[in-house]
């Protein structure tokens, strides 16, 4: 019979990183209370109208744990002092559901495909978790994730108190599940790194493919299908997060969704669009002009932006705080936007007072990174975790960066039309993306297989 199994189930190598994630988590949680259980649930589908679910996407943490992507499916670990088991709850096989729905893995199968030491029906689950929790001290869970789960955790737990007569004690300690797995998908294994190469090579060419195919007359959906049929034509499962295809006044709304506005000659053309492969996103923005040729104004505003990018790659290095590449975005960003006298130098005094001020955050409103991962805005803190706090403030410091963290960097400047801005700027919304993984001395752009230099963008769309 042939079975439906998802790429990463069919690469063991995914397996059996899930394998030793799993063993990782338990001596974290071993280190904290000395014993406890583990229960994690996937993503629950979700209806989009009546009858129609939309797209299945697994829960990150979930698959990071196991390499499972169907739904209604949830782990258990029971730690020990010395060891651990791992248990899954799964679908049952079911030959009617699977003609309509697909073949699903059952849990005969799992135990095998998925390297855990014991599988179950879901249907069993109500029945089996009591048991894991009964004469255990500690829960690890997601706190106050949402309802269901906790009435879920409430059932259970309540089953387990009901035989406190036969001596059987129920769990008192309720720890966060989270903050431990989101630690550690903050740092990127060498199988991860290479994976999301392999996304942001795909979405590299996307992003040529929109540049060559670009036109006046041509809508923004337009360019969102040639980017579409590019993902997936390479393999990727999905997009990372909506694509924002922005032309013109569109390019100064930071989250735009790719419309029905025209495309025309003399205007900008900002895409930020990924895809997702084998679970891990890719994250690229390239803004470039519709017609080819960038006008006198963009280029100032392009080259600034460029600039303060190139500052925020050189400060994304091992040992300088996260915060420090956005740090070097605003320098660059705020004294191009004082030449260009789109920031008054005699308002503001000098560069560091506009700083201080922000006087550019009319211009430039969001952070230059953010972490990437198998979720687009990733998981992990970005403060320190110690007890220490900034002297100006009552939050502990930025955390510092470290070697295989994976960071965005993607300056931008927004110029919305206004009595003291200059027209010939009016409308133009420009940022630069790139996917940077840190190394031991510096980052290592992984997104650059399409061009940033204004005059490569320019020969690209002119070839």
């Amino acid at each position: 019979m042939n079975k439906l199994v998802s790429p990463a189930l069919l690469d063991h190598n995914v397996i059996d990183l899930c394998v030793e994630r799993r063993a990782r988590l338990a001596k974290e949680i071993r280190a904290i209370s000395g014993t406890g259980v583990f229960i994690l649930a996937t993503a629950a589908e979700k209806l989009r109208n009546r009858d129609s679910e939309f797209p299945y996407r697994h829960d990150s943490d979930f698959f990071y744990l196991t390499g499972f992507e169907e739904p209604d499916a949830t782990l258990v670990m029971v730690i020990e002092k010395n060891t651990f088991s791992t248990h899954l709850f799964c679908r049952p096989k079911d030959a009617e559901r699977e003609i309509w729905d697909g073949i699903r893995l059952g849990p005969q199968e799992a135990t095998t495909a998925l390297k855990v030491d014991k599988a179950y029906s879901n249907l069993e689950i109500d029945q089996q978790i009591p048991l894991f929790l009964a004469n255990q001290t500690a829960i690890y869970i997601r706190l106050a994730s949402d309802a269901q789960t906790d009435r879920q955790i409430r059932h259970w737990v309540s089953q387990v108190r009901q035989q406190a007569r036969s001596g059987i004690s129920s769990p008192d300690l309720f720890h966060d599940a989270e903050k431990l797995i989101h630690e550690m998908r903050l740092f990127k294994s060498a199988e991860e790194i290479q994976t999301m190469r392999a996304a942001a090579l795909i979405s590299a060419n996307a992003h040529i493919r929109a540049m060559r195919v670009c036109k006046p007359g041509m809508r923004e959906y337009q360019l969102e299908a040639e980017l579409l049929h590019e993902f997936r034509w390479h393999g990727s499962q999905s997009v990372a997060y909506n694509s924002i295809v922005a032309a013109g006044a569109n390019a100064c709304i930071l989250h735009y969704r790719a419309g029905s506005a025209e495309l025309k000659a003399g205007d900008l053309c900002l895409i930020d669009a990924g895809c997702e492969l084998n679970g891990y996103a890719s994250d690229i923005t390239r803004t470039f002009p519709v017609l080819g040729r960038f006008n006198p104004a963009q280029k100032a505003l392009y080259a600034i932006t460029v600039a303060a990018q190139e500052a925020a790659i050189k400060a994304t290095k091992p040992g300088n705080h996260f915060m420090a590449p956005h740090e070097a975005a605003i320098q660059i960003l705020t004294q191009g936007l004082i030449d260009e006298k789109l920031i008054s130098l005699s308002a503001v005094g000098s560069l560091d007072n506009a700083i201080e001020t922000a006087a550019y955050k009319r211009f430039y409103m969001h952070r230059t990174s953010h972490w990437l991962g198998m979720d687009v805005h990733d998981v992990g803190s970005y403060r320190t975790a110690g007890n220490s706090v900034d002297s100006h403030t009552t939050e502990k410091p930025w955390r510092k960066l470290e070697k295989n963290m994976v960071i965005t960097i993607e300056p931008g400047l927004y110029i919305r039309p206004a009595e003291d801005i200059p027209e010939h700027f009016w409308n133009i919304g420009i940022r630069i993306e790139d996917d940077a993984v840190l190394t031991d001395n510096g980052c290592e752009l992984i997104s650059r297989h399409v061009p940033v230099d204004p005059d490569a963008i320019e020969a690209l769309m002119n070839s």
